[in-house]
């Protein structure tokens, strides 16, 4: 694990099995026998001892010791949760022979989680793909790179020809670094879809959206270490001691160092919650009641900060009237949350400041998701906690490069950097690719189709099985290219496998299998099936963006094994087949077929003018990655004189304004106006207009400012509310004057006919974003946050009882929003609610099922489990179930049982946990297992050595219908289920 390989054992070696320590120290773990199980030959087991690296690459052994002679080291990023620990590797002869601590990284400071401490394995792993194949008369079969890339090609030309682009869908991953996920969104774009998506639809897109439509970036505000500083932290909707491993010693130290309040709200006693001041259980799927539970007693009491509010928020009057529902005694009927509990958490929250709100998947994956997030929000805004330390939205994302492969635009909904799919910022990235617009547009079915939001992947399987007049685009979904994603993460498997049956063209590219490939061959196919090799990021290089907006770049620790392709040659590749590639990498340099990562992150700096990732040059990144040491641990800030990274704040966190050479230091903390703008200040961004027009009571109308009031950045010169900078804007403060004759001329090109127009974020000069810089503004504006977010489904949140509810008594009152077409598709989650009233579904299945992470494996868990290190961890699939609820069905702890889910007569076979961690009436599963289904184990249907060392039910086989009507987002945290023992 994080060690060094060795020649040979020695009595003293650090380098014994997890499993033997185990059973040393606990008699409960048979190794041998796991390793009999789990289908592992002699010389497997011989691996897991030795760790041999012959198979990987020829290489002279090396001895352990402080550094060999001769060897290289390398620095990356962990491929797994959002955190963005440093991986420092020792490189010998093209072979990665140890992983030391990365001390001088401020985030992790040397410690690494246990899927961190194992990294090294997904590199030298046996169980990677090792060469193309494709399915062929339902055998998989062995084929060169030319030939897959050519047969698939013509598959897609020939779907195109038939079915339009659109009947193709591009399934990215937040595994790709920027570099890789902003290719696949502009292939998308060159192939003429807007069908590209990625994780971040099934995680935090609720959250993007959520956060966005209230104070104007997606994202989260302060940062992992910033959390040192909260005298309050509330945990509602995560499980950071498991998800997110290493951030708890930001929390955990700061809750010391503070004396801080720890308050997890959940419906489990999670790991985390372990460590709660205040631990409070609440019924899944009633996030906003208790939210507004909370607001109920801090407005009861004047606990609000008004001063806050009257400056930099909009749409107060419009919440007090819904906060106003919530009485202790309504929101103990809906959450079981006893009102003096939430009493007390409001005070503590209101008053013991700063007070951060810290949120996962627990409040995302729900079909009211947005409003979720959007009520989590408003709370921060009522209390003033938003835009200083130790305060904020401490938003924890899931997988690396969650974050960063939703700014780049791997997404249905907009083009790179959140500027949308309007003509306007089609004609912005057809400057920046340095392509004419008519020519994008040529490759898509119409205008209107270019500029409509795509599928999202909760529904793909929809997208090809639906009758076609209920798809809006041409055909529908008839082939699907998916690179780093699981499918096992996607809720209702039985559903999908008809949707992986009906396809004309399946292609998996992943260094593993993944269930895709197990589910397509138990769905029937006998081919048109294709797997590409790809490279780990560790066998690439390229920039990865932490949740706190951090960009990191991971250099290139050794070479693709194997026969693995980085995501960026694939890509390429692919664009090359297709016939575009020659307008697609006109301005990124390429060799050997392998675009050059810095280049491809030099036209992202060019074009990236909205979100402020323009600053955020390679060699700043780099300057970083070597001067780890430099940065303070808790402001992350280096010292204003160091020569290389001066000032900058660690990873130059997004926004980091104007081009590399305006030295912009990031901008740690979102929103905060103690600082000026050149230090990292900010302040919220009036996206959403300048005014809006409100009717009052007797029918007339007024118009009211969405502008700041009297609130500012340190060291504006316009000290008030002000909107986003354009030329004319410039003109008309007299600062035009400072703009170069190159900024001019730029400006002139992008609109000769009104070039008054053109603003900070299609100014391909910089010149207005320098300027508005130089006078210690905001190029984005200085506006209020809303808590009324006119435009949403739910502008001011309300409760929405979860589609299959066990309380059917509270859907008449709080019922699901009424059925409507959104990204393409129906979304009929009212009618499934109602028809799962009137058939008793709650009777029948009256256990709350919801899902969450284990520390031990991570997402869909192909690549987890398939690692020895964690696979001796975490051996079996299992079900938290309550002993009440185990006693009223004889299921015992240990025990297999049968999990049954209230649709399509679904069922799964697994372990259960009798525990009280649960509370009566839930189950709680994990959420990374497959390679099994409905009690059969799919591991023959794996290409022969490829199968994951641990397999296991998926818990998306039992989820159910539910889709946020924002976002798309799925529910898997609460649907219904019934237990019983096998």
């Amino acid at each position: 694990m994080l060690i060094k390989r060795t020649q040979e054992h020695s009595g003293s070696d650090r380098r014994g099995s997890v499993a033997d320590t185990m059973a040393r120290q606990t008699g409960g773990l048979d190794r041998r026998a796991f390793l009999r199980r789990s289908g592992l030959a002699g010389g497997a087991l011989a691996a897991l001892g030795t760790m041999p690296i012959s198979g990987v690459r020829k290489a002279e052994a090396a001895v352990a010791g402080p550094l060999t002679a001769g060897t290289t080291v390398k620095k990356s990023i962990c491929t797994h949760c959002s955190v963005g620990c440093t991986v420092t590797a020792e490189v010998l002869n093209g072979v990665w022979i140890g992983q030391e601590p990365s001390w001088d990284s401020p985030i992790n400071r040397g410690s690494h989680c246990a899927k961190g401490a194992s990294v090294r394995e997904l590199v030298h792993s046996e169980r990677r793909l090792r060469y193309p194949m494709k399915l062929l008369n339902g055998q998989w079969t062995r084929v060169s790179w030319e030939t897959a890339i050519n047969e698939i090609g013509d598959k897609i030309i020939e779907v195109r020809e038939k079915s339009g682009p659109d009947s193709v869908y591009w399934l990215g991953s937040a595994k790709m670094t920027n570099e890789g996920a902003y290719l696949f969104r502009k292939l998308g774009a060159f192939w003429g879809t807007n069908n590209t998506d990625h994780q971040a639809r099934i995680c935090h897109s609720t959250t993007v959206t959520g956060v966005a439509n209230t104070w104007g970036y997606g994202a989260m505000t302060n940062s992992y270490n910033d959390i040192r500083n909260a005298k309050t932290q509330m945990i509602m909707g995560g499980n950071p001691a498991e998800a997110h491993p290493v951030s708890l010693q930001h929390l955990l130290e700061g809750k010391e160092l503070q004396k801080a309040n720890f308050i997890v709200i959940d419906p489990r006693m999670t790991r985390t919650a372990a460590h709660a001041t205040e631990y409070v259980r609440m019924r899944p799927g009633t996030d906003i009641p208790v939210l507004y539970g909370i607001m109920w007693h801090i407005l009861q009491n004047g606990w609000e900060d008004k001063e806050f509010i009257r400056q930099r928020v909009y749409g107060f009057d419009d919440l007090r009237k819904e906060v106003e529902k919530w009485n202790p005694n309504e929101v103990e009927r809906v959450t079981g949350i006893p009102g003096e509990q939430l009493k007390r958490v409001a005070k503590l929250f209101a008053t013991e400041k700063p007070s951060t709100l810290i949120w996962a998947m627990g409040q995302t994956q729900k079909t009211v998701g947005t409003a979720n997030v959007r009520a989590s929000c408003i709370l921060l805004l009522l209390t003033g906690n938003v835009g200083g330390p130790g305060m904020g939205a401490n938003i924890f994302r899931g997988h690396d490069n969650v974050q960063g492969a939703t700014d780049v635009g791997l997404d249905i909904v907009t083009l790179p950097f959140y500027y949308g799919l309007a003509e306007g910022a089609w004609k912005h990235w057809s400057r920046v690719w340095d392509v004419d617009y008519e020519f994008l547009k040529s490759r898509f079915d119409s205008k209107q189709i270019m500029e409509t939001p795509g599928i999202p992947l909760t529904r793909w399987f929809e997208a090809v099985t639906l009758p076609k007049d209920q798809v809006a685009q041409k055909d529908n979904v008839r082939a699907v290219f998916v690179q780093g994603h699981a499918s096992n993460s996607i809720t209702r498997i039985p559903e999908s496998l008809n949707g992986l049956k009906a396809l004309d063209l399946l292609v998996i590219a992943d260094p593993h299998p993944t269930t895709w490939a197990s589910l397509a061959v138990e769905a029937g196919r006998k081919d048109g099936v294709y797997i590409l090799p790809v490279a780990t990021q560790f066998e690439c290089k390229g920039s990865r963006v932490a949740s706190n907006r951090s960009l990191q770049w991971g250099e290139q620790i050794v070479k693709p094994i194997f026969e693995s392709k980085d995501d960026l040659e694939v890509i390429y590749l692919v664009a090359k087949k297709l016939g575009f590639a020659d307008q697609m990498f006109k301005k990124i340099k390429v060799e050997n077929n392998l675009p050059e990562a810095e280049d491809v992150l030099r036209e992202m700096n060019r074009g990236s003018w909205s979100t402020g990732y323009c600053g955020q040059s390679p060699e700043r990144l780099k300057a970083h990655m070597k001067h780890q040491a430099k940065f303070d641990m808790l402001t992350m800030r280096a010292p204003k004189d160091d020569p290389e990274v001066g000032g900058d704040y660690y990873g130059l966190p997004w926004p980091c304004w104007g081009s590399p050479d305006v030295r912009h230091p990031g901008t740690p903390l979102l929103y905060n106006t103690n600082l000026a703008v050149m230090d990292g200040g900010g302040t919220f961004r009036p996206r959403f207009g300048i005014e809006r027009e409100e009717k009052l009571p007797d029918g007339s109308t007024r118009k009211v400012s969405l502008l700041a009031d009297k609130s500012y950045s340190k060291d504006s010169e316009i000290q008030d509310g002000y909107p986003e900078f354009t030329l004319a804007s410039l003109k008309k403060l007299g600062w035009d004057t400072d703009l170069t004759e190159a900024e001019m001329a730029t400006i002139m090109k992008i609109n000769p006919t009104n070039p008054d127009s053109v603003s900070w974020s299609l100014d391909l000069s910089g010149g207005i974003q320098r300027v508005a810089l130089k006078h210690g503004c905001v190029p984005y504006g200085n506006g209020k946050a809303r808590m009324n977010a006119f435009g949403l489904p739910d502008p001011i949140p309300v409760h929405r009882e979860p589609i299959y509810t066990p309380r059917v008594d509270l859907v008449e009152k709080y019922p699901t929003l009424p059925n409507a077409k959104q990204f393409r598709m129906p979304n009929i989650g009212f009618s499934v609610q109602k028809a799962a009233v009137e058939k008793g579904i709650a009777k029948q299945f009256p256990l709350i099922l919801s899902s969450g992470r284990l520390v031990e494996y991570e997402g869909g868990g192909e690549e987890t489990r398939t690692n020895p290190w964690l696979a001796e961890l975490q051996q079996e699939m299992f079900i938290e179930i309550n002993p009440a609820d185990a006693a009223d069905r004889g299921v015992k702890d240990g025990g297999w049982v049968w999990v049954t889910g209230a649709e399509n007569n679904s069922r799964a076979r697994m372990k259960a946990l009798v525990t009280e961690r649960v509370g009566k009436g839930v189950a709680w599963m994990p959420f990374h297992f497959g390679g099994w289904l409905a009690g059969k184990d799919l591991r023959s249907a794996y290409p022969k050595g490829t199968d994951p060392i641990v397999l296991g039910e998926s818990a998306n086989t039992i989820t159910t219908y539910g889709y946020d009507p924002a976002t798309g987002m799925q529910e898997p945290k609460v649907t219904l289920c019934q237990i019983a023992a096998a």
